[in-house]
């Protein structure tokens, strides 16, 4: 357990660019290189099978892809800046963060969807939770603003009446957020699994209120892709997608396999691993329709935050095309 702990508290420094990102492939070029990026977080445990099992590398080959290469990060909004610096082709990561990049000029667009609800509000162990009010002056952290979490956490205190303002809320990842829970220098967090059950399994906090309760069936994750590659490669996408379907299918399938693969991946515990998919809200999706409802009410919140008159559309953020078309044709 200790591992795991440790592991998860250095996310925010040793999973950030854990290698030298190559520099952008040749944008008048088919790429031979793929580069993923991803969040060591349950939620995304289909990006993990699908490199742990080989899909990425064998399925991929015949389509020109001579290297897959994966690049962790700790939250969303870093991860976006690293695509709209051309560092990456295609990204596992919380709906949200993208929109908020379409705003600064982000080529790309979500092809599928990874997950639904799936993080918890977890209270330091003595500290007493009363309702959503009992929240004002408190200490709690989640991930940056523009994150799924910091726009989910904002809009349940707004529906039960808190004012954000009223909330003492911190912007971290989940390495320092889980630290300072577990040192005692904040009250509460809203994480994303795994980091609940961290918490947990240290006897530090428990889980009072999931993401799923405070808005049912919200879309979290998705996997984006670059406009470069939609446009220029339109059958890799494609493939991409059928991968990631499958990946999902293998996940929902073989909880207890990909358990396996997500710790033998990330370097945490089995254990641990195990008891966020038993107690976790969420669930794994690929179908993009699904998060459409809820994407399109992030963008509100999203518009609000940036300043921005300009409302994007389901078509500026979505391109269900290659999910539909991989649907298609595994139905033939």
């Amino acid at each position: 357990m200790k591992r795991s702990i440790l592991l998860v508290l250095l996310l925010s420094a040793s999973l950030v660019f854990s290698g030298c990102i190559s520099s952008p492939e040749n944008k008048h070029e088919n790429i031979t290189t793929l580069r993923i990026g991803y969040q060591p977080s349950t939620h995304q445990i289909a990006e993990m099978v699908a490199t742990d099992l080989g899909w990425w590398r064998e399925d991929l080959e015949p389509f020109g892809i001579k290297e897959v290469r994966e690049f962790g990060f700790p939250s969303g909004p870093p991860e976006m800046q690293a695509m709209m610096a051309g560092e990456l082709d295609i990204a596992y990561v919380g709906t949200s963060p993208p929109i908020s990049a379409m705003y600064q000029g982000l080529d790309a667009r979500i092809v599928a969807a990874v997950n639904i609800n799936g993080s918890d509000l977890v209270f330091r162990s003595d500290v007493p939770y009363r309702g959503p009010p009992s929240l004002a002056r408190m200490r709690v952290s989640t991930f940056p603003t523009g994150s799924i979490q910091d726009i989910v956490l904002r809009k349940w205190l707004a529906q039960n009446g808190v004012d954000a303002s009223q909330v003492n809320i911190t912007a971290m990842g989940p390495g320092d957020a889980v630290s300072a829970i577990i040192s005692g220098g904040i009250d509460a967090v809203f994480l994303p699994h795994p980091a609940p059950a961290i918490i947990e399994m240290a006897d530090k906090g428990r889980s009072e209120v999931a993401s799923g309760e405070m808005w049912p069936g919200h879309a979290c994750c998705s996997l984006v892709v670059s406009g470069n590659l939609i446009r220029n490669q339109p059958e890799l996408v494609e493939q991409i997608v059928r991968i990631h379907i499958k990946a999902t299918e293998y996940v929902n399938s073989h909880p207890a396999q990909a358990a396996r693969i997500y710790a033998n991946h990330t370097g945490q515990d089995l254990e641990m691993v195990r008891y966020s998919l038993k107690t976790w809200d969420g669930k794994w999706i690929s179908d993009p329709h699904l998060q459409i409802p809820s994407t399109l009410v992030y963008v509100e919140s999203c518009r609000q935050q940036n300043n921005e008159a300009k409302i994007l559309t389901e078509e500026d953020i979505f391109d269900t095309s290659f999910y539909d078309g991989a649907e298609a044709t595994a139905g033939i």
